[in-house]
């Protein structure tokens, strides 16, 4: 049953992803077929073509490799001196079949009889703009609907009044020596929550007849009491179970009046001998909905967060190539490919990662809901950014083209003409080729050293 639902997991985000891909291109395809646009296909992924069908002037299909999409519109690029007229240089929206067109030198394709104005480059500067940001604001739109619908459906993590046992250690170990040791001995004294039955997802109702309304008071009735027989209540799949624990004499660290642990100015735990049985606790969190109105608010932090991951792209993937190639541990909060993704949602599927599923953990399938929207958020920023063959280069060259009118009005100087976007192909080749050697480093940092969901 595992292996299936994470097989099952992987599966829904190959579906969410080759979805995502085509609405985009549908973004793209829409506005440019009403704008007049000779648009002559629609293919969802790269690489050989697995199914098509022609419907009027377009051909759609789907192709082996759905990792990406494109649509090819006639003109994209305006002629330049010493093409043969009637024939216009080929190319398309998606970003690996606009490398394709280029790596065969804009190979040229003849204007049919009648679709002289049916070219792209002949759009005014609005309609431009409105047809290559059209894919990724249906990536922005997919992410509003689905988070907005998460939000306000089911709710976001709210802090509870209690406490919830995080996890119970098997031996007694000493605050100095808890980051260094992590396997106990069969001569190691074993905890007394240990001893006592204490489990992982309890919940503290009281110790020593007190209640427990926070993380803080676990720890201030524990340490008094060494020696102390001390009943302990806990609440376990629906009902209270009453434990007796002793604590013990141990080296613990010090926390402050939050909860929080002390250390000195060198960054070492600040330490007391003080009673102790063996948990770490953590606050209880329920999924409150919230009000539509909310929605705005959460979107615009999960674009900025997302904005600041892609904007610090170049410097998050020194660390990945550190953990690929290293003992480094992946950044949770790093760049990822399709197939992190994919592992992230089978793990999440299958029940792989303790806080998702079970009584205070996320439902599986709204985190896989929740990871479709990150990724269409990501796709929305990624593609912004100005620089061939990003959607956002081809916005870039259309306002470009129309402040150089604008100038040219104001000074009553000529129409200097369309702005060929194609002078920017040096630069198009670059951000390819460092586009395909991220996406193999991240594919590989994914197999040999994947982002631990877990922490």
């Amino acid at each position: 049953m595992t292996v299936l639902l994470y097989v099952l997991g992987v599966l829904f985000v190959a579906l969410g992803v080759g979805l995502s891909i085509g609405l985009h291109e549908i973004g793209h395809l829409v506005p440019a077929k009403k704008f007049g646009v000779k648009v002559t296909q629609y293919m969802v992924g790269f690489g050989p073509t697995v199914w098509s069908t022609r419907r009027g002037e377009t051909e759609y299909g789907i192709k082996a490799i759905p990792l990406g999409g494109y649509i090819r519109m006639i003109g994209m690029f305006p002629p330049r001196p010493g093409d043969r007229p009637g024939m216009l240089r080929v190319s398309s929206t998606g970003r690996f079949s606009q490398l394709a067109d280029e790596a065969r030198q804009l190979s040229l394709e003849e204007v049919q009889p009648g679709d002289e104005d049916r070219v792209f480059y002949k759009l005014s500067v609005p309609k431009k703009v409105v047809v290559m940001l059209g894919g990724p604001m249906m990536n922005l739109l997919i992410g509003v609907v689905l988070l907005g619908g998460i939000v306000s459906l089911y709710g976001v993590a709210t802090p509870q009044k209690g406490a919830d046992v995080a996890a119970v250690s098997e031996c007694v170990v000493a605050a100095e020596q808890a980051t260094a040791k992590t396997t106990c001995t069969p001569s190691d004294p074993k905890t007394p929550a240990y001893q006592a039955g204490v489990r992982p997802g309890d919940r503290f109702v009281s110790i020593a007849g007190q209640p427990i309304t926070s993380t803080t008071d676990v720890g201030r009735l524990v340490r008094p009491r060494v020696g102390q027989p001390t009943p302990v209540v806990v609440e376990r799949d629906g009902r209270q179970v009453t434990l007796t624990i002793t604590p013990i004499r141990n080296t613990v660290q010090q926390v402050d009046d939050q909860g929080r642990p002390r250390v000195d100015a060198q960054g070492r735990p600040v330490t007391v001998d003080a009673g102790f049985i063996g948990v770490s606790s953590q606050t209880p969190v329920a999924y409150v909905p919230q009000p539509v109105t909310e929605v705005p608010g959460i979107v615009g932090e999960q674009l900025k967060a997302t904005a600041g991951i892609v904007l610090k792209i170049p410097q998050k993937m020194k660390g990945v190539a550190e953990a690929a190639f290293g003992s480094g541990q992946r950044d949770p909060n790093g760049p990822v490919s399709v197939v992190g993704v994919g592992r992230m949602a089978g793990e999440a599927a299958s029940g792989g990662v303790p806080w998702i599923g079970g009584r205070d953990g996320i439902n599986p399938f709204v985190f896989l809901l929740s990871l479709m929207a990150s990724l269409n958020f990501a796709l929305f920023v990624f593609n912004l950014i100005p620089l061939l063959p990003l959607d956002g280069g081809h916005v870039a060259g259309a306002l470009w083209e129309g402040l150089k009118r604008s100038v040219a009005r104001l000074l009553h100087r000529p129409d200097p003409g369309h702005v060929d976007v194609a002078k920017a192909l040096p630069v198009a080749y670059a951000v390819s080729t460092v586009l395909i050697v991220m996406s193999a480093l991240l594919i590989y940092a994914d197999v040999v050293k994947p982002v631990n969901l877990g922490g």
